[in-house]
């Protein structure tokens, strides 16, 4: 048999990432498909391909199919067993291989698939789609679904709105765990089961049950009995960060979603924050990485290079500001020795800086960084980099005298004036870099803008231009002293 299962046997986890067991699920499926995809005839690849579609899972698929070219994921999708499987796939893979399904099926086959899944998935899945195409869909899905639909649509990609479901259960407080029960069985399709809420005839949020209970009380109880307060909510304008600081603070296995009355619109499952999670997780990386690019995804060499090139501009116009101050210092007195240590002053000051900046992004992305917190965070960060700096740039302007004074560093100058303009530059060059490493994540999320920016490449430039800056101002005012 060619399926693969997580069985002790066939994997060894090494501790290594890329050693995990669904990294070695991926490989051994890619090395198939591509397998399959190079057979000699199109009858042996198709009925390959099919044998494969239907014994592995496809999650699994979803997630392999992002390493081949695009007309060969149609094929895989093709292929699967069913509906169920198509959907989850769907549901599951990156936004370039919807995009490409997309190009390639009918609008009916796109309507079966959205009627056959939850409106807050098919939200996410309509995205992928143009508007025009999408308008068709729309003509001939299900008018309630299709209302549905357009409910979810109108809230803001990173907003509690765009994650809720609008399939939960909720009772009024007098009904009775047996009619509850016997309502849950009648309605399999409805998947939110962990949590009860618990309504008035106002349809107001006033409790709620767990499942558990549901499950261990007698069926004679009304609901009022055994619920419990609802501790936690928000609205749909609430921001994508603040429903994942609530659920992974308290742990929610259901954030009830209420209107300004208090009314239940929807609810965010627990599975719902974990992939807002991962997309917070990917997109943060990505700005640290300087780049907006899906490393998820494949893509053409030249649509990478595009991705990343806009942001490692600011870098090269950084260098050749950096390049062009030397040139215009050159013929100064006490310039000989300064270029020199310029990459000692850029190396330590960009590290310093960022280790500022991801210390407090961190602390922001976590919650534990409040706005009542702020001050004493900068001034930590503002006391550890003049420690840094005072620390550093004594041991090297120490080492850089002893250098001169034993001749391995030849430089022709005073070692003692030497000495002392390193060391005073490495600890302006320090101070610099913090003062920019802690000011500016707050002044990336004033403006609403990713925090995580401020390890990017564009601060870390602008870090590297200034600290060399103030590295030339010091040689220059202090040198000449000596």
């Amino acid at each position: 048999m060619d399926n693969v299962k997580f069985e002790p046997e066939l994997f060894t986890v090494t501790g290594n990432l890329m050693d995990s067991k669904t990294s070695q699920l991926d490989d051994v499926l890619n090395e198939k498909l591509e397998r399959a995809f190079h057979s000699q005839t199109s009858l042996i690849r198709y009925h390959d391909v099919a044998k494969i579609a239907s014994e592995y899972d496809p999650i699994d698929l979803a997630y392999t199919v992002a390493r081949l070219p695009p007309g060969a994921r149609v094929v895989v999708y093709d292929n699967l067993p069913d509906i169920h499987a198509k959907i989850v796939f769907m549901i599951n893979t990156g936004s370039n291989t919807r995009s490409a399904i997309f190009r390639q099926i009918d609008d009916q086959e796109i309507k079966q698939l959205i009627e056959n899944m939850p409106p807050d998935e098919a939200v996410w899945i309509l995205d992928d789609m143009s508007d025009r195409r999408l308008k068709r869909v729309f003509e001939i899905l299900d008018s309630k679904k299709a209302n549905r639909i357009r409910e979810l649509q109108k809230h803001d990609r990173h907003s509690a709105g765009r994650l809720m479901t609008d399939e939960f259960f909720a009772f009024p407080m007098d009904t009775t765990i047996g009619e509850v029960a016997a309502h849950i069985r009648d309605n399999p399709g409805v998947e939110l089961t962990r949590c009860i809420f618990v309504i008035n005839e106002d349809m107001a949020l006033i409790g709620c049950v767990s499942g558990r209970s549901i499950m261990v009380n007698s069926h004679d109880l009304p609901l009022r009995q055994v619920m419990g307060p609802v501790l936690h909510k928000v609205t749909a304008e609430n921001s994508r960060d603040e429903v994942v600081d609530l659920v992974e603070r308290y742990k929610i296995p259901a954030l009830p979603v209420v209107d300004e009355g208090n009314k239940l619109v929807g609810a965010i499952t627990y599975e719902g924050v974990v992939e807002a999670m991962e997309d917070i997780a990917d997109e943060t990386i990505a700005s640290m990485a300087g780049t907006s690019e899906d490393v998820g995804e494949e893509a053409p060499t030249w649509q990478r290079f595009i991705k990343r090139a806009p942001w490692l501009i600011v870098t090269l116009c950084a260098g050749l500001t950096t390049a062009t101050a030397m040139i215009y210092f050159s013929d100064s007195s006490w310039f000989f020795f300064v270029p020199v240590f310029v990459p000692l002053i850029a190396g330590m000051s960009g590290n310093v800086g960022i280790q500022c900046s991801t210390i407090l992004v961190r602390g922001m992305s976590t919650g534990s960084l409040s706005a009542g917190s702020k001050r004493n965070a900068v001034a930590n960060e503002l006391g550890i980099g003049l420690l840094i700096g005072l620390t550093f740039g004594l041991f090297c302007g120490c080492m850089v005298y002893l250098l001169n004074i034993f001749e391995i560093h030849r430089s022709g100058g005073d070692p003692i004036a030497i000495g002392t303009t390193v060391s005073v530059g490495l600890l302006g060059a320090c101070l610099m870099a913090t003062l920019l490493g802690t000011f500016s994540p707050f002044f990336f999320a004033r403006f609403r803008i990713d925090p995580a920016v401020a390890s990017g490449p564009i601060v870390t430039a602008f870090n590297d231009v200034l600290s060399t800056l103030m590295f030339f101002l010091i040689a220059r005012l202090i040198y000449p002293l000596f």
